[in-house]
């Protein structure tokens, strides 16, 4: 790791995505923070071509600057979304110097946006770890916990309320089965009692002799009280006058 003088407003120190440039005293806006240097890469010489690095800087068509060299402590800048600096790059006299853009707390680390080509080809396949994005994922993560907590309760709620349906039907269907009950005791309660006939005369009960069927029929109490004549006058004459000869 190269040595930083004591009066520079930064330091290398540990990161998310590894190493990175830390401030070490309030870096206003506006100051000149590091220059990003290294060897510069002619892009029409073709050994220059078979170059490449994670640490190539674009200055124009032309030439790039490879930061890849030890020296260059500019390289452990990281990239962010929302950067605190930003590159200031000078094509005439192939130079870039990081800027700061807004004011740079001390232990604040220091960052950069890349650019849209280094950011496709590197940093999203695996994702940016930056604040801003790593909040964005914090939030999106959050953001499906809740929803699928929510999409819990519902089912959850829904699902009672379909326990709660179905106990008041099988409620309900009892309480018919109860009334229908109570109603079939209570008929046969108030229906009489019926005797099993047999032979044309229920079992039990007295044999009248007065019934058809059960033999003749003796006289009526009216025909033991009336008086002797008037009998004799209802029978045949023969039976009359052998009467009377008596």
């Amino acid at each position: 790791m190269p040595e930083i003088s004591s009066n520079k407003p930064y330091r290398i120190g540990r990161s998310k995505t590894g190493l990175g440039l830390f401030a070490t005293q309030k870096i206003k806006k506006g100051t000149k923070i590091i220059r990003y240097f290294g060897p510069m890469l002619d892009s029409k010489n073709k050994k220059h071509d078979d170059i490449d690095n994670k640490y190539l800087f674009e200055i124009n068509n032309r030439w790039t600057i490879d930061g890849s060299v030890r020296k260059n402590i500019a390289r452990y800048i990281n990239h962010a979304c929302r950067p605190n600096a930003e590159s200031d790059v000078n094509s005439r006299k192939r130079k870039v110097v990081i800027r700061a853009i807004k004011t740079i707390q001390p232990g604040e680390e220091i960052n950069y946006d890349y650019g849209t080509d280094y950011f496709k080809i590197f940093l999203k396949p695996i994702g940016c770890k930056c604040d801003h994005c790593e909040k964005k994922r914090a939030k999106k993560r959050a953001e499906a916990r809740a929803e699928k907590l929510r999409l819990k309760l519902k089912a959850e709620k829904k699902a009672a309320k379909e326990a709660l349906k179905s106990g008041k039907k099988a409620d309900k269907s009892l309480k018919k089965v109860v009334k229908a009950a109570k109603s079939k005791s209570l008929k046969s309660k108030a229906a009489p009692k019926r005797k099993t006939v047999v032979g044309g005369a229920r079992t039990g009960a007295k044999a009248n002799p007065h019934a058809r069927g059960t033999g003749k029929p003796t006289k009526t109490k009216s025909a033991r009280t009336r008086p002797l004549s008037q009998i004799v006058q209802a029978q045949s004459p023969d039976r009359a006058s052998r009467a009377s000869s008596t």
